[in-house]
């Protein structure tokens, strides 16, 4: 056997394995008509600035990945509804991206796992799990083990994901609902 190989073959072997466990469990627009069936969707790049992101890092007690985020606006009628958010936050190892409803009064209304490529932690895709999130805002104390039960063997995702939330209500009430300077 070359011996190139035989040093090459294990790390192969441990990256192909990992990626094997990526499971894409929706589209963005699959949970768009779950989330607020019936509605108009516009889309629109959101970039925040330094003072805006130092804004939301403190209201929501997360750090922020990057300044860009993917948000629709809801209409219904006419009428904004809500808005809709996808956005990706770290498992343990690897990216988990998911889809947040939220409405035009700042609650969540659905969570949606779209993609998980952890090897473990896929319970979050339980809709009892998730479920936890509808009707909480950011007054309701949106921490892992208090207003969030926690799973055994997925915390990190679990957490990962809470946390992301709360950035992302922090995000829509900073940014999205917040009164334009006149």
């Amino acid at each position: 056997m070359d011996p190139l190989f035989r040093w090459l073959a294990p790390p192969v072997a441990v990256l192909a394995s990992a990626s094997a466990y990526a499971v894409q469990y929706m589209k963005a627009e699959d949970a768009q008509k779950l989330m607020f069936p019936d509605s108009t969707f516009v889309a629109s790049h959101l970039t925040l600035n330094s003072d805006q992101r130092k804004a939301v890092e403190k209201l929501s007690g997360q750090a922020m990945r990057i300044p860009d985020h993917k948000v629709w606006k809801v209409e219904k009628g006419g009428k904004l509804v809500g808005y809709f958010f996808v956005d990706e936050v770290w498992g343990k190892h690897e990216l988990i991206t998911y889809a947040v409803g939220i409405t035009a009064e700042g609650k969540v209304r659905q969570v949606e796992v779209l993609d998980y490529r952890e090897t473990h932690g896929f319970e979050i895709r339980n809709p009892r799990w998730r479920q936890q999130f509808v009707g909480k805002s950011l007054d309701d104390n949106l921490v892992l083990n208090k207003a969030i039960k926690n799973i055994t063997d997925a915390t990190m995702s679990c957490r990962h994901v809470t946390d992301g939330v709360r950035r992302l209500l922090a995000l829509h009430q900073l940014v999205l609902t917040a009164p334009t300077p006149q």
